[in-house]
């Protein structure tokens, strides 16, 4: 019995010993988990990046992302993240589907331990879907250059950030560029526009303005994706309008410039939005395009800009580029940057209020409402030439409204206007009114924007 007991002495000395050395090994493991993985982890700001590198909207779709991804890498690669907070994200492709793009969203708003830093969507139909979605989960859509019109009026749409131009100031400032040709009474536009939310949004405001300066709107839609058009083109041909303004995407514009050279319409009177303008739309059809316009988000093809060449030094130089090195510069690719460096802006203004640490969602829509982008901080940011000033707020989550028109010469794109700017006196009440019948449907209260901060 005695030594029995003495047995069980030892061994319990030993197994108390054992669980002291688990236990310290588990704390040990906690620590190290702490100090590094944890803390890595904890210290990211996570953005989303809705695609499509597939699908008849690739072409358009490839050089965007490309841009987006890149100025992210460029941010912190250059820079050590935002803040000193590195910068995660995850491609999720859409298809540019509406179903598919809210499957995105409800699989990455969670994501990162701050969630979703915001969301650019890439699509008007997306956006539709996401706008009610963003009062309750609290994370802002930046929606630049698309998206719904009267979100421009922030006290109604708090959430969503149409900046750099709507497609409501785009129609107005085609019209302006029409307008100084001539008289526009008695004559004849046409609309050849994507049958879907994108496409229709301009249709309001193209209304308002035939019946401003009496001219004949004829309003063709084309069915996704936009591959069939001869019969589009048959009523082109028919109807005989003085401008066409092409409002697609995709394949669509390919199609539409080369059913137009197809009926002999000149395409010195055809004119596209800022979607259906860039290098894929008209190089399938090359020194036949010539001719060819389209209304800018600010900026076109410029390669040469002082984030262009960061980009070269940080990224292409040590293959560390998402595309190909010849693509830096195109129309689209430099929109994806663009859009990649106002969702950074607005986590770098947020951080100026909340800290230098990963920012919710919430916090980061309060950076994107406070922008004020001046020329001192384009061209610190390197975006001289192809970005202008821009300042949002409550009221205003368009930031500016200017733009010029760039022209296909056959191989390259040029511009071939000054500076336009929406009418807002025009507009503004349009927005209002939308914006109002909005909160009236969705019983929302619009804020008294005299009382934010």
């Amino acid at each position: 019995m005695q030594g029995s007991n003495g047995i069980t002495h030892v061994n319990r000395r030993m197994e108390m010993k054992t669980r002291l050395q688990a236990a310290g090994l588990v704390c040990a493991v906690v620590a190290a988990f702490t100090a590094g993985g944890a803390f890595a982890e904890a210290n990211e700001q996570f953005v989303p990046v809705l695609v499509y590198r597939t699908g008849p909207y690739a072409p358009n779709g490839v050089p965007w992302a490309n841009g987006f991804v890149d100025y992210l890498k460029l941010i912190n690669e250059r820079d050590g993240g935002i803040g000193g907070v590195k910068i995660t994200y995850e491609e999720c492709e859409t298809g540019y589907a509406t179903d598919r793009g809210v499957e995105c969203y409800e699989r990455l708003k969670g994501k990162g331990p701050t969630g979703a830093t915001g969301f650019n969507s890439l699509s008007t139909g997306i956006t539709y879907a996401l706008t009610d979605k963003t009062f309750t989960d609290k994370i802002p859509l930046f929606t630049t250059g698309y998206g719904r019109s009267e979100s421009a009026d922030g006290s109604v749409f708090k959430w969503n950030f149409p900046l750099l131009g709507t497609y409501w100031s785009a129609a107005d400032i085609l019209v302006q560029h029409v307008a100084k040709k001539g008289s526009l009474k008695g004559k004849k536009i046409a609309l050849v526009y994507h049958d879907s939310p994108f496409g229709k949004e301009p249709i309001p405001v193209l209304e308002a303005l035939a019946q401003k300066h009496g001219f004949e709107l004829l309003k063709l839609p084309v069915t996704h994706p936009g591959v069939e058009q001869k019969a589009t083109w048959l009523q082109v041909r028919q109807q005989h309008p003085d401008y066409v303004f092409l409002w697609g995407w995709g394949v669509m514009n390919s199609t539409a410039i080369r059913e137009a050279i197809n009926v002999s319409y000149p395409r010195l009177q055809m004119f596209g939005v800022w979607w259906s303008a860039a290098e894929p739309d008209v190089l399938p059809a090359e020194a036949a395009a010539k001719g060819y316009s389209g209304v800018t988000l600010g900026h076109s093809n410029e390669k040469n800009a002082g984030v262009h060449k960061e980009l070269m030094k940080v990224l292409y130089d040590k293959g560390k580029g998402t595309g190909k090195k010849e693509d830096v510069g195109s129309v689209l690719y430099n929109r994806g940057m663009i859009s990649a460096m106002l969702m950074v802006e607005a986590v770098i203004k947020a951080q100026t209020k909340f800290g230098k640490k990963p920012l919710t969602g919430e916090q980061v829509r309060w950076g994107a409402e406070n922008l004020n982008i001046d020329s001192a901080r384009i061209k610190t940011i390197g975006f001289d030439g192809i970005l202008q000033p821009l300042k949002t707020s409550c009221a205003d989550h368009e930031g500016t409204r200017k733009s010029r028109i760039h022209t296909w010469d056959g191989s390259t794109w040029s511009y071939t206007s000054d500076w336009y700017e929406a009418d807002n006196r025009f507009l503004r009440p349009m927005v209002e009114a939308q914006a109002k019948k909005y909160a009236v449907e969705k019983k929302l209260e619009p804020r008294d924007c005299k009382n934010e901060k």
